[in-house]
């Protein structure tokens, strides 16, 4: 039996999901920056709805596994910035083309990389948390890539505390941008259903991250995870360009 190529397609997507989902429960984010330009160039559809939709998935089983952790402190400054974020990130989503949604992506991403690599600490407060949030809301909704203004702030927190709070803001956060998506035009029935073969997948992956993420060095996944991610928002731009 042959596979088709939107069987292929399918198949990459679901080890891009696995391996994104791995690489968030281990480390407390990276779904979308992993997998979204690679997901971008399958097809667009999958950009930004469909990862918000797993990143959503995912994120409660991550809350509710670190629930005992979770601290709302600081987390409704993050809200309050996180909703006029997401409503700018709607208009962009509503006045950008397919290339330009792929350029804006890779260049979200490799921004993400850039401040992963800062060598300074940024210690949390109300204001710095409102403009995370505002930040995480417009790449968040516009590209589903909403983690790293809010994990660059928490990443010096104790790692299950990171893991905790960066879930709960997600999920939250998530259903923001689904609801802000959807008169955009990028989250309909017919994403939703592009979205539930993905979602097997992030569970196995978190499951697989359960079982081995104490037994591997967190900087190698890091290191990892954001050479993967320069690779793919480098294709994201080569792709808009051409």
């Amino acid at each position: 039996m042959e596979f088709t190529l939107m069987d292929l397609g399918l198949l990459f997507a679901m080890i891009l999901i696995f391996i994104g989902s791995f690489v968030q429960s281990a480390i407390g984010f990276g779904l979308a920056i992993v997998t979204a330009p690679l997901l971008f160039l399958i097809s667009p559809n999958y950009v930004p709805g469909p990862i918000v939709i797993v990143g959503l998935f995912l994120s409660i089983i991550n809350a509710y596994k670190y629930k005992a952790s979770v601290s709302f402190r600081g987390l409704g400054y993050a809200f309050l910035g996180r909703i006029p974020g997401s409503v700018c990130g709607g208009f962009l989503l509503y006045y950008v083309d397919a290339k330009l949604l792929s350029l804006w992506i890779g260049i979200v991403v490799l921004l993400a990389v850039a401040v992963s690599l800062l060598p300074f600490r940024i210690e949390p407060n109300n204001s710095r948390m409102t403009v995370a949030g505002f930040f995480s809301g417009l790449f968040g909704t516009s590209s589903g890539i909403g983690g790293p203004p809010m994990a660059l702030l928490l990443q010096h927190q104790e790692a299950n505390l990171i893991r905790a709070n960066l879930s709960a803001f997600f999920v939250v956060s998530s259903f923001i941008s689904l609801v802000v998506q959807v008169p955009a035009g990028y989250m309909s029935m017919s994403h939703l259903y592009l979205t539930l073969p993905l979602l097997p997948a992030s569970y196995i992956g978190y499951l697989v991250a359960m079982k081995v993420v104490d037994k591997i060095d967190k900087d190698t996944i890091r290191k990892v995870s954001l050479v993967m991610c320069s690779i793919s928002g480098i294709a994201a731009i080569l792709l808009a360009l051409t």
